[in-house]
């Protein structure tokens, strides 16, 4: 691998950064790449009293004041010279007989915040002594078993979601004045992000804190191993999904999957020091404020314009709900969406990417900052999960809020809840894969070759709605599914011949309607009134005899009557949404 490939563009390869220092026989990394190199031949700045000796190392005031903190030593490596310890403090002391740097190459450079201090290892493991870094970061990372909410594959084929979660959690120096000190840690920002099975998009979906929904019952695993399942809860925040009752990220990973039909595979999670140390490590993040904000609720203190802003600052950020829009946490949500495509696209700059000091931080900082499922337990499974996210262009990585309306509940609605159409064609297209961008031609191909299998399914004689005989069954989360839904088939459409037959004996994830051979015409009048997909279609191999019905069991994927199983062609019109690629303006 050449230098440019590892991120440096002055054609210092980043194994050279690991130094020997003449005083322990041990090598180093040296981050500082200011100072001019050593003159003249392979001797040159030897420091042994040898010819072309720069000098003796005795008393050498440099050595080990550039190696990082914490950085380990590395064994002398065979075949590798120093270069001379002057005494000039520019002098860095590299080794002589660098590799000729290769012609650079092109490559794109995609870093993403919960995942950009990892990708930033694996750059910088390119280098000598990668191993005990390794060993370093590894030990950084904090892990939760989440049992089978998760799942154990880290680049399996197929579409990725995997859950952000950032708690409000007080701890780390300077939070304890944040509100509530003695919180736990609720579910306080959550990003569903979804990235598309050929890994050319992904839509980052913000789900708010303060929505009303059904809290599942949940597995978790104690501290001695054991399980305790901790009960549902019906009608409650969705922040209490964490924390709340003993709940670990697992029953949060569970609750997006009861609102939404999609399975979560992993989550990452982050407090309040994670948002001041990563946009301290990575030199700052530029935000823009229509107008100047001096909040004192949040000690947001800004002027209109552009501003690069860090630690104390960046949480002001995020945190601030009075500055901007109607001062709701809807439009506090906008201001994070902001701050973390500014925040992605400052960590695949050049000016992070080409920096070894900033890349060993960033690494170092994102690790401790992390704490995550075990099946992403490790610094070897989050740099593989790394890659995988490293293949989305920014340009096609859209941030959406979650639809939802007030809740009707509330005479003055201080809470939400889904918006039930908006919100079920968002996730219908999540579930289905269905790209929020316009991207590679193979994504429209992709698009283009469902549509044309669902024309397939529909080809061929349709039979009467009145004489459709089907029986319906609830596989799914919707109390009274089966019920609704033969009152809309008969009401709307003529269904008469349908029965509702309650519960199905255990629950599916995916709608299934059985039928057999002769029943065919009757089975695709019901798939195009409720927009079933053709994996739904179950033919048997025997006829049907006399009055036998069809089986239509409702499972996970179906959200209401009328609300097609399939996932639509696109995404409602005036959903919020912006790009990772684009700045914009708090306003």
């Amino acid at each position: 691998m050449d230098a440019q490939s590892r991120g440096r563009t002055d054609g210092t390869d980043p194994a050279d950064q690991w130094v020997l220092n003449p005083h322990t026989g041990d090598y180093e990394l040296r981050l500082d790449h200011s100072g001019p190199r050593p003159a003249g031949g392979p001797d040159a700045g030897r420091g042994d009293g040898s010819p072309g000796s720069s000098g003796s190392s005795a008393g050498d005031p440099r050595d080990g004041s550039d190696r990082l903190p914490g950085t380990p030593r590395v064994p002398r490596q065979r075949g590798r010279r120093s270069a001379g310890s002057g005494r000039t403090p520019e002098v860095v002391g590299a080794p002589v007989g660098r590799r000729k740097p290769k012609p650079a190459k092109s490559r794109k450079k995609k870093a993403l915040l919960w995942t950009g201090g990892v990708t930033a290892f694996v750059i910088v493991a390119g280098s000598t002594g990668a191993y005990a870094l390794y060993q370093k970061f590894n030990g950084n990372l904090d892990t939760i078993d989440v049992g089978d909410a998760g799942s154990s594959s880290v680049t399996a084929d197929g579409p990725l979601n995997i859950l952000i979660i950032g708690t409000d959690k007080r701890t780390g120096k300077g939070n304890e004045g944040y509100g509530d000190k003695g919180s736990t840690g609720h579910a306080d920002t959550n990003i569903l992000f979804h990235v598309s099975e050929d890994r050319t998009n992904a839509t980052a979906m913000s789900i708010p804190r303060d929505l009303m929904t059904d809290i599942p019952d949940c597995e978790t695993t104690q501290p001695d191993g054991s399980k305790k399942v901790i009960p549902g809860t019906e009608n409650a925040r969705f922040n209490v999904s964490l924390g709340q009752e003993g709940r670990d990220p697992g029953c949060t990973m569970r609750t997006v999957k009861e609102i939404t039909g999609i399975s979560v595979d992993h989550f990452m999670m982050v407090d309040f020091n994670a948002v001041k140390e990563l946009s301290t490590a990575v030199g700052g993040v530029e935000v823009c404020l229509a107008k100047p904000v001096k909040d004192p609720d949040s000690h947001l203190d800004l002027p209109a314009g552009v501003s690069r802003i860090q630690g104390e600052q960046a949480l002001a950020f995020v945190r601030t709900r009075h500055s901007f829009g109607n001062q709701s946490d809807l439009d506090r949500i906008k201001i994070q969406q902001q701050f973390l495509g500014s925040m992605i696209r400052q960590m695949k700059s050049d000016d992070t990417l080409t920096s070894a000091s900033k890349l060993y931080k960033l690494a170092d900082t994102a690790t401790k900052a992390l704490t995550v499922d075990s099946g992403i337990g490790s610094v070897k499974k989050l740099t593989d999960l790394a890659k995988v996210l490293g293949k989305v262009d920014t340009k096609n990585i859209t941030f959406v809020t979650m639809p939802v309306i007030d809740n009707p509940a509330e005479p003055e609605p201080i809470t939400v809840v889904v918006a039930p159409t908006k919100g079920e064609q968002l996730f219908a297209m999540m579930r289905n894969d269905t790209s929020l961008t316009e991207v590679k031609k193979q994504e429209k191909q992709k698009q283009k070759a469902a549509r044309s299998k669902q024309a397939a399914l529909l080809k061929g004689p349709q039979a009467e709605a009145a004489d459709v005989r089907v029986d319906v069954l609830n596989g799914g989360g919707i109390a009274g599914a089966a019920g609704a839904t033969v009152t809309w088939l008969q009401n709307e459409h003529g269904v008469l011949k349908s029965t509702n037959k309650a519960n199905a004996p255990a629950k599916i994830s995916e709608t299934t309607l059985e039928y057999a051979p002769n029943q065919a015409d009757q089975a695709r009048k019901l798939a195009e009134l409720m927009g079933l997909p053709a994996p739904a279609m179950k033919q048997g191999t025997t006829d049907a005899e006399g009055l036998q019905a069809m089986v239509l069991t409702l499972g996970a994927d179906f959200k209401g009557a009328g609300v097609p199983v399939t996932g639509p062609a696109k995404a409602p019109d005036d959903i919020q949404r912006a790009s990772a690629d684009k700045a914009e303006c708090a306003k």
